[in-house]
């Protein structure tokens, strides 16, 4: 029996690159839709809750090549940790792949915005490959869900509240609603100078359905109700690697 259980456990996860405790939420506007095909995913352990407050960046931006973007972006480890900004996640969009999503965990804050604004971090940038200006914001997470979970989708979503606290509240009354709709909280957290522009991560277990909720009336409602002001920014995107 239970080289059986190891086995099916096995076969479960052998399907995605990486598992991680990060996901995306059903409050937002696409920026990467979640795709028409039906994608089921099964949780494979009981959810284990962190509440212990995390400091993180996350950066987004689109680069020219992957592979010798990622090379470069590892190279660059020991200057991160330096400056004590440790890998934690890597995504690419589900949309354009060469979009790229980098969270990270941080020691300080402060100390990770004076490396977020170092003219030597913009040529690194360059150097590997990136193409724009990236998108950079410091956050720390309020609650995590960190049970391993089969779909490597996730859904991070953006957007301001009228209160933190009313919002949480209206947000934790809509889990029956999410869960029905393929979709479970993995992060909920903030800007780390200010409470009401939300940050959450969600996992995608049924694409299909998350998809159609993202665009609901539903949705709108549980927007409405707590206090979301304006659209939401979503970005849809798969975990490729988690350190």
């Amino acid at each position: 029996m239970k080289q059986f259980k190891l086995a099916t456990l096995l076969f479960c996860t052998a399907g995605v690159f990486f598992l991680i405790s990060c996901g995306g939420e059903g409050d937002g506007t696409d920026s990467a839709a979640a795709g028409s095909d039906t994608t089921t995913a099964v949780i494979l352990d009981a959810n284990t809750i962190v509440t212990t407050p995390v400091n993180m960046m996350v950066i987004k931006h689109k680069v020219a090549n992957f592979a010798k973007w990622k090379d470069a972006y590892e190279a660059h480890d020991s200057v991160r940790l330096a400056n004590g900004i440790h890998n934690y996640v890597l995504g690419r969009g589900l949309q354009d792949s060469n979009m790229v999503l980098v969270a990270l965990k941080v020691d300080d804050i402060a100390k990770a915005k004076a490396f977020g604004k170092d003219p030597n971090l913009k040529k690194v940038m360059q150097k590997a490959g990136v193409t724009g200006a990236p998108a950079i914001s410091y956050f720390t997470t309020s609650w995590q869900d960190t049970a391993v979970i089969s779909s490597a989708i996730r859904s991070r979503t953006q957007f301001t509240v009228k209160d933190w606290d009313a919002w949480l509240k209206s947000f934790e009354e809509g889990k029956q609603e999410r869960t029905d709709n393929g979709i479970t909280a993995r992060v909920v957290g903030h800007d780390a100078d200010d409470n009401k522009k939300v940050s959450l991560v969600t996992a995608l277990i049924d694409t299909a359905k998350a998809a159609a909720y993202f665009k609901s009336d539903a949705l709108k409602k549980r927007r409405e109700a707590g206090g979301v002001m304006g659209e939401p920014e979503r970005f849809v995107f798969q975990v490729v690697k988690r350190y």
